[in-house]
């Protein structure tokens, strides 16, 4: 992902002048008998295969997160896995096909939707299995992999430079940026509460560092995530552990089942009488997270997910985070 920025900038202009935007702007002046001429974008993709496209009318998007962006950018789509439905509640089309799940994509489904570009993520172990498949289908298609604001900033600037879409570059992505600079900046300075970041599903519990959502924005915010200075914690979480930290606020997320996931942090680790004397229970600083903006990517509500933390971790400043 790191190397779009500069190839975005460059196909934000030559597509803008070849007139790539007509397709979404009727307003554009210019002769319907003459289509614009051809382009062919090049670009390197997170695992580093090298991506060609002639054409991005027909596309399919293998992770819900990754539809919304292409969306956002102004594009279209003619397949998508369950969860852009399920989790993401994208209103789409009966023409867009539901093609499996994240897991379970269904190859033989993608290909009978004549994609001109697929979007996979690099983060998959089964869709990273598709791509013989794809190059052999001769159906072009492209990994990638979101895990910062950075990198949701430079999925964005590609697929607008595609679309030709700038004004939702402007929107959707610069205007999200500006907002998380603005949390940045007041946040800057402050002193620095410890955090433990928890990960809880129905079988378990695990503490999380900058690898999950919450964690790369805790970090960003200048928190103190103890996971850095504890390192046994993220091998196996004890009730020991947590008390020889003692962290200033405790933070949840949650995978799958939200109840049965509490149910279980409960009976192993909150039904503990040790737990209630934790600084952060005694000062009621442990928070649920809300799966929307840190469980699954938030895309455009990127900044919603930094103003949301810093208000937990700075209360004092809460009144002046947007």
């Amino acid at each position: 992902m790191r190397g779009f920025k500069r190839i975005a900038a460059a196909l934000l202009a030559v597509l803008l002048l070849a007139g790539c935007s007509g397709k979404t702007n009727d307003a554009q002046s210019a002769d319907p008998s003459e289509s614009a001429p051809e382009q062919a974008v090049q670009f390197t993709d997170a695992l580093g295969y090298e991506v060609e496209l002639t054409s991005w009318d027909r596309v399919v998007s293998l992770y819900g997160s990754f539809a919304e962006a292409w969306t956002l950018a102004g594009g279209t789509l003619v397949g998508t896995t369950s969860d852009a439905v399920e989790e993401r509640g994208l209103a789409l089309g009966e023409e867009v096909a539901i093609i499996g799940s994240v897991k379970s994509p269904a190859l033989e489904e993608v290909l009978a939707a004549a994609p001109d570009f697929v979007i996979l993520s690099a983060d998959t172990a089964a869709q990273v299995e598709l791509h013989d498949a794809l190059v052999d289908a001769g159906a072009p298609h492209a990994y990638y992999r979101v895990d910062t604001f950075e990198d949701y900033l430079e999925m964005m600037e590609q697929f607008c430079a595609l679309t030709g879409r700038e004004d939702l570059y402007e929107k959707n992505a610069l205007e999200v940026e500006r907002q998380i600079e603005g949390v940045r900046a007041l946040t800057a300075g402050e002193e620095q509460p410890s955090v433990l970041l928890l990960r809880a599903y129905a079988t378990g519990v695990k503490a999380k560092g900058a690898d999950q959502l919450a964690g790369a924005i805790l970090a960003d915010l200048g928190a103190d995530n103890l996971v850095e200075r504890y390192q046994s914690l993220l091998e196996e979480l004890s009730m020991e552990e947590i008390l020889a930290a003692d962290p200033d606020v405790i933070l949840i997320v949650t995978m799958g089942d939200e109840a049965e996931a509490l149910a279980y942090l409960e009976a192993n680790f909150e039904s503990n009488p040790a737990w209630a004397g934790l600084t952060a229970v005694k000062n009621d600083r442990v928070e649920v997270l809300p799966k929307e903006l840190f469980h699954y990517k938030p895309n455009a509500r990127w900044g919603e997910s930094y103003a949301y933390l810093a208000k937990i971790l700075y209360p004092d400043l809460a009144g002046q985070i947007d």
